[in-house]
Formats: C-alpha cells, sequence, structure tokens
C-alpha cells in the first residue's frame, strides 16, 4: 500500500514528517480489481466498474486529505477520478 509522506527537514538536522492516506487512484483499481487504469479513457475503453457504495466508503477514507465539505461532494469528486482512469460508476 502506498503511503504518501511529507518530511520537513531543518537546518538544526532535525525533521518531522506526516503520513497522509493512499493515493484515490490505489483505493479505485483495489475497488475495481484491476492492475492499471485504461489507456484511452473516454473513448469507450472501460477496464472495470465501481459502485457508487464502494465510491463513498472510499471518501469516507480519504475526509481527511480531500478539499470537500461533506461525504457527498468527495464522492463526486472520486467519480471524476474513477471515470478519468476508464471506470465505469454504477449505482
Amino acid at each position: 500500500m502506498p503511503i504518501p509522506v511529507v518530511i520537513t527537514a531543518y537546518s538544526d538536522r532535525t525533521f518531522t514528517f506526516v503520513t497522509k492516506t493512499p493515493p484515490v487512484t490505489y483505493f479505485l483499481k483495489k475497488a475495481a480489481a484491476v492492475q492499471k487504469g485504461s489507456q484511452t479513457p473516454g473513448k469507450g475503453g472501460t477496464v472495470g466498474q465501481v459502485t457508487m457504495e464502494q465510491i463513498r466508503e472510499i471518501a469516507a477514507k480519504k475526509m481527511v486529505d480531500l478539499n470537500a465539505n461533506d461525504i457527498e461532494a468527495a464522492a463526486s469528486m472520486l467519480v471524476g477520478s474513477a471515470r478519468s482512469m476508464g471506470l465505469k460508476v454504477v449505482e
């Protein structure tokens, strides 16, 4: 599981680091059970599908890192990411 980290190094040779949640694409690929996204998204080349329930679960996990006010706004952001990966979003 890839975990992004923000490392800040100071001049007195100390550092701090903050771990983030895994990327949205990791969660979407795992939910759709695919290895990678489509090479030609938007041109009929769907590689898998995810449900809105899965999207809402991912949005709840990613809520701390997303710039959204509620779960539904975060879910709509994730729907856009899924479509740009070539995933079909079904109810």
